[in-house]
């Protein structure tokens, strides 16, 4: 009984004495800052509740940028956004987008867990060659969105065949999985 005794007397000491002190009363931990960016990401504004995700071009790579915002963005909302380019700050960070004048977009809907993005005709002679840039940046957008699993493109309603990073068209749908080869690390 005696060994038993010391047994648990030197079980207790050993756990009193590992160096984690005791409290009367829980104690609060702050989180760190956050978001946490990955090499590759930027965040350009620091304010805000709500993380919006966004890609943009430097050295054709796509970059991967958070910024704050004061409300979540719809999904047509977050497309506008990545649209209108970088801010003046992203700019300065030598950020810059391959959408105008490469792909125009009429609108976007969510079917399920993907977004179908309107494509119009284009006009002859406005191709560019950061098509591919241009295709990657939204799907890689789009699917950072929690509820967004893959993108499709669609002109007047029918699947739009769209070059993936590898240079290959397909009809979709796409996800970022095929755009990771122009994901870009600083």
């Amino acid at each position: 009984m005696n060994a038993l005794r010391a047994v648990a007397m030197l079980l207790v000491l050993l756990l009193a004495g590992c160096g984690v002190p005791t409290d009367d009363q829980p104690r609060a931990v702050e989180a760190p800052p956050g978001p946490f960016p990955t090499p590759g990401t930027a965040i350009s504004d620091p304010a805000g509740r709500f993380t919006e995700a966004l890609y943009f071009v430097r050295d054709d790579r796509l970059i991967l940028v958070y910024r704050r915002l004061d409300m979540s963005p719809t999904v047509t909302q977050h497309l506008a956004h990545l649209l209108a380019g970088p801010n003046e700050a992203e700019r300065a960070e030598g950020l810059a987008t391959a959408l105008p004048g490469a792909v125009t977009v009429a609108g976007v809907r969510l079917t399920g867990a993907r977004a179908e993005v309107d494509v119009p005709p284009v006009v002859d002679g406005a191709g560019r060659s950061d098509e591919v840039f241009a295709f990657g940046q939204i799907v890689c957008t789009l699917t950072a969105r929690p509820e967004v699993d893959a993108v499709s493109f669609l002109r007047d309603g029918e699947p739009l065949g769209v070059p993936r990073a590898d240079g290959s068209l397909s009809q979709g749908p796409f996800t970022a999985a095929d755009y990771v080869e122009l994901s870009g690390s600083d």
